[in-house]
């Protein structure tokens, strides 16, 4: 990434297994996800659309789509962050997500920012 490109958002996150949500026995195990977003870019943007890609430890994928995050469209200038917390549920204790913001920038501008790939693990499973 370069410093100087208007496009940039930044995305950090967080994971942790939400035990009272799980029931193992199910096959349900329960993730919250904290994302960080951090307009890096030198135009304001406003994030329009998610897309994830939700991989369980049998192969099985999931894609979701939709309007905003967590019922928002948050709109960032320069340096700004938003933060969120949202969660998935999957049919294994250990699986992967990743995917993409579609964003606008304050100049008519379309780009998307990548989400990373980052993984879902219950607790002592993976070193």
């Amino acid at each position: 990434m370069s410093e100087n490109h208007p496009y940039t958002i930044d995305v950090q996150v967080r994971t942790r297994f939400v035990p009272d949500q799980s029931r193992p026995d199910d096959n349900r195990y329960v993730f919250a996800y904290t994302i960080t977003l951090h307009n890096a870019g030198s135009v304001p943007a406003q994030l329009l659309t998610r897309h994830w890609v939700i991989t369980d430890a049998n192969g099985k994928v999931e894609e979701v789509r939709g309007d905003g995050v967590v019922g928002e469209q948050p709109w960032m200038r320069p340096g700004d962050n938003f933060e969120y917390t949202s969660g998935a549920v999957l049919e294994t204790p250990v699986g992967t997500m990743g995917g993409s913001y579609l964003m606008l920038a304050d100049d008519g501008t379309r780009f998307e920012a990548p989400i990373p790939s980052f993984t879902l693990s219950i607790p002592r499973t993976l070193h």
